[in-house]
């Protein structure tokens, strides 16, 4: 792959890692390196990593389909793969808006690419840091009308916030603009297994950001405040699994849930 410039390839990225475990060509060798160190401890990685992703499709799917939401708010967007945001959201109703934000250069760049040839009003992406509230939500008013109900998707990204306190403060802050009706999905590594805590033992060893595990009730408090969809907070494979879906669904250290605002 091609370096590009003002992306740091001396060090593992987390999306760039995540890229590489959902069968991706968007990295670096050193991204792959520990990735394939972090497989040593936790070989169902990339079962989980798989697993984010078809909770996202399931998801954004019912909040279209079953929900009526037309806009969504990706947040911590990484980069892209097959079945995006916007892609499942415009396949079940082609008007649909996304506005994708994240901070990572490498993510702009792609992008970019996404943004291009699609229509004015259809898919914007935001630079910056999700820990920078009211830039985001600014920069998302001027694509997104926040008198209608809109999805917020923070999937794999709040790990990176070790404090509680501050990540659902962060978390909070966003849901709080949004309007009645609107939904958050999210979705977070957690520390149910010990090859699991193996696993981020040895990315916080190596990688640039480290990644703090919660637990299953932690995950919850992200929801405080919000009225939980059945099932509530699961094992993101126990998430609505489609009916279509061959065999039965094995858990995976990756939990997740979907809420209304009241």
């Amino acid at each position: 792959m091609t370096e590009l410039p003002g992306i740091d390839t001396t060090k593992a990225h987390s999306a760039r890692v995540w890229n590489y475990w959902q069968g991706g060509k968007d990295n670096y060798p050193v991204d792959r390196e520990v990735g394939d160190y972090v497989l040593q401890a936790y070989p169902e990685m990339v079962s989980a990593a798989r697993a984010d992703r078809q909770f996202l499709i399931r998801a954004v799917t019912h909040l279209a389909r079953e929900e009526g939401v037309r806009q969504f708010l990706d947040i911590g967007t990484g980069l892209p793969t097959h079945n995006n945001t916007h892609e499942v959201a415009q396949a079940v109703t082609p008007d649909a808006r996304v506005v994708y934000v994240d901070n990572d250069p490498m993510v702009l760049v792609h992008a970019r690419a996404i943004l291009t040839g699609q229509k004015l009003g259809e898919v914007h992406y935001v630079d910056a840091d999700l820990h920078d509230p009211e830039s985001v939500l600014a920069s998302a008013r001027e694509h997104l009308d926040f008198t209608r109900p809109i999805g917020l998707t923070i999937l794999g990204t709040m790990g990176h916030t070790p404090d509680n306190e501050q990540a659902y403060a962060t978390v909070r802050s966003y849901v709080d603009a949004l309007p009645s009706g609107s939904f958050l999905a999210m979705c977070d590594g957690t520390a149910t297994s010990e090859p699991m805590i193996e696993a981020a033992r040895r990315w916080n060893e190596t990688a640039a950001i480290p990644y703090h595990l919660r637990t299953p009730k932690e995950i919850e408090g992200f929801f405080e405040g919000l009225d939980l969809l059945e099932p509530g907070v699961v094992s993101a494979n126990f998430w609505r699994p489609a009916a279509s879906e061959v065999g039965t669904p094995s858990e995976v250290d990756q939990y997740c849930g979907v809420a209304r605002k009241p």
